[in-house]
C-alpha cells in the first residue's frame, strides 16, 4: 500500500471510531519514515454534535476525547497492521486558528475571521492591487452549488473564490 492509502485507510478507520461519539476527524497525516513514523489525527466536536448524538458533552475537545480516539484507533491499526513498522500516535484537537480543509469547514465557519492563501491569484476588481493571492477577512458567503467562498476584505471589498484553488486557510484569531 502506498502513503496516500495508508493516511485514506486511518482516515476511515478514525471516521468509524469517532462519528458515534460525535467527534470529526479534522486531519490525518503520516509522517518520517522507518521507525521515525509520527501519526498525527486532529479531532473537534463541532456545537452541532450534542443535538446528532444526545450527548451532553459540550462542544470542543476534551482530553478524553483525545484519549478515547487515540486508544481506539491505535487498537485497530496494531490489529489490522495498517502501518508497518514502529509510529507514534499523537492526537490533538485543531486549536483556535484550525485549518479550513474541507467544504463543511467553509459553512460552518462562516462569519468568522480567516487567513487564506490561494494556489494562483485570483482578480479582485474592487481591490487597487488587482489580483489577490493571500489575504485575511470575515468568510461572508459559502455558496455551495458553485463551491465558492465569498471573504470580506477589512476594507469591506469581497474577494470570491473557487475552494478548489485554496493551497491553504485557517482560522485567524484575534488577539
Amino acid at each position: 500500500m502506498n502513503r496516500s492509502a495508508i493516511v485514506a485507510k486511518i482516515e476511515e478507520i478514525a471516521e468509524r471510531v469517532a462519528q458515534p461519539e460525535g467527534i470529526e476527524i479534522v486531519e490525518v497525516d503520516l509522517k518520517g519514515a522507518g521507525r521515525h513514523q509520527v501519526l498525527l489525527i486532529v479531532i473537534d466536536r463541532p456545537p452541532d454534535a450534542t443535538v446528532a448524538t444526545g450527548s451532553d458533552k459540550p462542544a470542543g475537545v476534551t482530553h478524553g476525547d483525545c484519549e478515547f480516539i487515540s486508544q481506539q484507533v491505535g487498537t485497530i491499526l496494531d490489529v489490522e497492521d495498517v502501518i508497518h513498522g514502529t509510529y507514534n500516535l499523537e492526537v490533538s484537537s485543531p486549536g483556535i486558528e484550525r485549518k479550513l480543509r474541507k467544504w463543511k469547514d467553509w459553512e460552518r465557519f462562516v462569519g468568522e475571521k480567516a487567513k487564506v492563501v490561494l494556489r494562483e491569484p485570483v482578480a479582485a476588481p474592487d481591490i487597487a492591487k488587482g489580483d489577490l493571492k493571500y489575504f485575511e477577512g470575515v468568510i461572508a458567503r459559502a455558496d455551495n452549488s458553485a463551491q465558492a467562498v465569498t471573504v470580506e476584505l477589512p476594507d469591506g471589498a469581497e474577494v470570491t473564490f473557487p475552494v478548489d484553488k485554496v493551497d491553504r486557510a485557517n482560522l485567524k484569531f484575534e488577539w
